[in-house]
């Protein structure tokens, strides 16, 4: 039988075993945890705070250790739990659920008070007092928005409870931005460092399909690490990202274009469609199943060029045509204002009012300054509807303003009013325009 490198005299080989071949790459902290812990009747330490970065395994880690080695413990997302209320009936509910008599009814938990007193209560009734519990709170950082007394009284739960308890703070930022004025009980703290490259090659060669050899799927996320490295290393996306472009990379052996040794032929294959799921990293535009139909026809995905559509859905509907009526401000001569937006303006050549600094193109000169006035006659001549100057528009301006969409341009001359200049990239505009069926090109002086 296999020795595992994991060794603590208190839990089976086995269970070990198991324990070790369940968090590659994480042998260093769980050996420190195990340490900690000690013996199951031990007192342990009354509060740990792990924290790292997101995806370095500090909740997959936790979970997989507790229940590996059959440690009596209760597990809560603060976010999911965001008042203390709910965190803590939610701990007590959850001990409620462990133990093995009837469920007894509901009790309500409305102070930290009420719950040291169930708390004893829950754990009396469970016989937990010859081990240790652990509760574990995961995105602590939500506590720091609940009453001042919650932290400070969770980091001392032992001994306010006189119970073998250890409460585990989960958190993806330091511990001196926890720590309150006042001061409280320090916990231990610990780091869980970001996976290496090789951390991450080696985890996601794990999950290589049974009909590939295990150097066939290693040898593709060797490319997608080498791609996706710098930009990304949060493990949950990148394993979503090795499951949905695997299939493209297999299509020549596939085809029988290539056996499995053809690196350079199927890197060629491969490379388009990585830098195309480059753009959409950690964004979910479109389902798994509607990439991979984008990847059989060879299509972009929904067109997106530059910036990601996923920005644009964020703006108020008005918010949208501002921007467009601003661009258009922006980007069209002053005079052509009759042509685009009056509907009884005549005929009028472009070369009848086209002087000569007009011959070189707007998009090329860059955008111009306009005043407010302009920009809100465009809006009223673009939108379906009426629209009303009421202060919702004008804070919708402001806002474009702090999102830097428009900037404003000599707003320091008290006789004139604001003056504006719009911002966003002509990709970054079509791809708002797109969203209200507004065609902005049919009103660009530069596309006529």
């Amino acid at each position: 039988m296999k020795m595992p490198n994991l060794e603590h005299p208190a839990y089976p080989a086995a269970a070990l075993l198991r324990l070790e071949s369940l968090v590659p790459c994480r042998e260093s902290q769980v050996s420190m945890l195990m340490s900690i812990f000690g013996e199951r009747q031990h007192f342990s330490f009354p509060s740990i705070f792990i924290y790292g970065h997101t995806s370095s395994g500090k909740t997959y880690v936790m979970q997989t250790l507790l229940n590996t080695l059959q440690l009596p413990h209760v597990f809560v997302n603060c976010v999911e739990y965001f008042t203390s209320r709910l965190l803590l009936e939610e701990i007590l509910i959850q001990l409620q659920n462990c133990s093995e008599t009837e469920q007894t009814s509901h009790v309500p938990c409305d102070t930290f008070n009420d719950f040291v007193r169930l708390f004893k209560q829950a754990v009396a009734r469970q016989e937990l007092q010859d081990q240790t519990l652990y509760i574990v709170l995961d995105r602590a950082e939500q506590l720091r928005e609940m009453e001042a007394n919650i932290l400070p009284a969770f980091l001392r739960l032992q001994e306010l409870t006189d119970r073998n308890v250890t409460v585990v703070l989960l958190s993806e930022i330091v511990w001196e931005l926890f720590r309150p004025n006042i001061g409280c009980f320090e916990p231990l703290v610990l780091y869980f460092p970001d996976y290496s490259i090789g951390h991450l090659q080696k985890i996601l060669s794990q999950n290589h399909p049974p009909e590939y050899s295990a150097d066939f799927y290693a040898a593709y996320i060797n490319i997608l690490l080498g791609v996706f490295y710098m930009a990304c290393r949060d493990l949950k996306e990148l394993q979503h990202l090795a499951v949905l472009n695997f299939s493209k990379y297999c299509e020549p052996v596939v085809r029988g274009e290539a056996n499995e040794r053809d690196t350079r032929k199927l890197w060629k294959n491969i490379e388009p469609h990585l830098k195309r799921a480059m753009q959409t990293v950690y964004l979910r535009e479109i389902s798994s199943s509607q990439w991979e139909h984008l990847q059989r026809d060879d299509g972009e995905p929904l067109q997106l060029k530059g910036l990601s559509a996923h920005t644009h859905v964020e703006l108020p509907y008005y918010s949208k045509f501002l921007l467009i009526a601003a661009y258009l401000a922006s980007y069209n001569p002053v005079r052509t204002d009759k042509r685009f937006f009056l509907k009884h303006h005549g005929k009028i050549r472009k070369t009848n009012f086209m002087k000569k600094h007009e011959k070189t193109s707007n998009h090329l000169l860059g955008p111009k300054p306009f005043p407010l006035d302009r920009l809100l006659a465009i809006l009223y001549s673009i939108v379906d509807n009426r629209v009303v100057p009421t202060a919702n528009i004008f804070s919708q301006i402001t806002s474009l303003v702090t999102l830097q969409l428009l900037s404003m341009v000599g707003h320091n001359d008290q006789l004139d009013g604001p003056r504006y200049k719009c911002t966003v990239s002509l990709d970054f505009i079509r791809a708002i325009a797109r969203t209200v069926n507004f065609d902005i090109i049919k009103y660009l002086y530069d596309f006529l």
